[in-house]
């Protein structure tokens, strides 16, 4: 009965993460090709960085309107629609006729991805057992940094052929093709809905066969500790910035915080060029940004084995750690203006490993978590905003900041992980608690 479960429980967060995919090709995809539309549309810096960050900002207004029909519509229909964007994205990239349409349609692609990264972890959040919630919503982690790896395969193969920046983001469409409308958009409607979302709608029946397919846990009484969170917190409708919320906001928005002041995505996004910059050839810079992927998706899947086990406040000592003392010398290779290509590889795989197993691994989970039931979506609408805000404008001004050498920014970056060891300290350990129980304790 256990392994039925948990073997269903996997097909669950499988099929609720495939955005995920999506989420990280489309995250990666451009590194290949910002610098030939730099040069095709003849952009300043600043456009530079505003072409990158269209999509970005995209990801800010979509996690914004999903808040409300996912409250009132529920997460399977969420799921349910968010693939259609992705695919008009990519096919419209590649046909683009000027540098507008191209923003246009990258914008589009934004939407969806700032959607997935709201209902993909709460969904799975809400429906996982508490043992095993940890590792479930990392699987969203996992298929993003997926995606990744297989944008900077596909950039390496393309790179070399005519208008292959084109090539780049149009073949974004092959997995929008096979995935959402095959697999994500069929493989959804044989998932159940959320039974908390489904207990707020008084379809306690249907809650607890959903409770029974996922879990062993006593039905009756993980329904009865729902229908009491609800009762105990308030009306589903009210107001998330409250006094008695502000343990789980004020967590929410650091880890968000520190999730990109680690300079995890503007690094994703610009890594062929930082790689140029140390002093290697342009095939060889795609190429480490392979090795650098790769190492993102080994240290994922140890952060996703890990979290449940030592839990999450290790993970972001650990991790905090590791990556003020990698970006440190990254900051100094670029000072010293003595480094080779291969230096910046080491230091970087070490911080995309010390990211992974840590920020990167904790940071949906955590957002999921630490919201009550009648204010989740709105929490994690919170903490996706949070996240694609500063991620928007690190990836909208690193060109700025780069043209004057990596020693500020990335100075920067070990400062802020620096700082991100002592908001680890003064975290709640969630591991092996149900979400009412995190509840109780972050809202009394």
């Amino acid at each position: 009965m256990k392994n039925t479960a948990k073997n269903f429980m996997f097909y669950v967060a499988f099929v609720a993460s495939l955005g995920g995919l999506l989420f990280g090709f489309d995250t990666a995809v451009i590194s290949g090709a910002e610098k030939s539309i730099q040069v095709v549309y003849d952009l300043s810096d600043f456009s530079h960085g505003f072409t990158i960050a269209i999509a970005l900002i995209g990801t800010i207004i979509g996690a914004f309107v999903c808040s409300k029909p996912v409250e009132k519509h529920g997460r399977l229909k969420a799921l349910k629609i968010i693939a259609f964007l992705y695919f008009v994205s990519a096919v419209g990239s590649a046909a683009i006729i000027d540098w507008y349409s191209f923003l246009f349609f990258r914008f589009a692609g934004g939407l969806a991805v700032g959607a997935s990264s709201v209902v993909g972890p709460m969904y799975i959040a809400e429906i996982s057992p508490s043992r095993w919630r940890g590792r479930f919503v990392a699987f969203f982690q996992f298929n993003i940094v997926l995606g990744i790896v297989l944008a900077y395969f596909s950039n390496y193969w393309i790179h070399g052929i005519a208008h292959d920046w084109q090539w780049m983001l149009g073949v974004e469409a092959i997995p929008a093709i096979a995935f959402p409308s095959f697999l994500f958009f069929v493989l959804v409607f044989f998932i159940p809905e959320s039974p908390r979302w489904l207990v707020k709608q008084d379809r306690e029946a249907e809650a607890r066969h959903v409770i029974k397919k996922v879990s062993n846990a006593d039905i009756e009484q993980e329904i009865h500790e729902i229908k009491e969170s609800l009762v105990t917190i308030g009306a589903s409708g009210e107001k998330l910035f409250q006094h008695k919320y502000r343990k789980p906001i004020l967590y929410a928005f650091l880890i968000a915080t520190f999730n990109q002041l680690s300079g995890i995505n503007a690094i994703l996004y610009y890594a062929p060029r930082i790689f140029e910059m140390s002093g290697v050839f342009t095939e060889s810079a795609m190429m480490q940004s392979i090795v650098i992927g790769l190492t993102n998706l080994t240290f994922t899947m140890i952060g996703m084995i890990l979290i449940d086990q030592v839990g999450r406040k290790k993970l972001l000592y650990i991790g905090s750690t590791g990556m003020t003392l990698s970006l440190a010398l990254v900051a100094k290779g670029f000072y010293q203006d003595a480094f080779s290509g291969y230096y910046m590889l080491i230091c970087l795989m070490g911080f995309i490993a010390f990211f992974a197993i840590s920020l990167g691994a904790v940071i949906w989970v955590l957002i999921s978590e630490v919201f009550p039931n009648n204010v989740r979506s709105k929490g994690q609408v919170l903490g996706s905003m949070t996240h694609w805000v500063w991620s928007a404008l690190l990836s909208w001004m690193f060109p700025v900041f780069i043209r004057t050498g990596g020693t500020f920014i990335f100075s920067f970056f070990a400062i802020m992980m620096f700082l991100s060891f002592f908001f680890a300290l003064r975290l709640p350990e969630t591991k092996n608690k149900s979400l009412e129980q995190i509840q109780k304790e972050l809202t009394n």
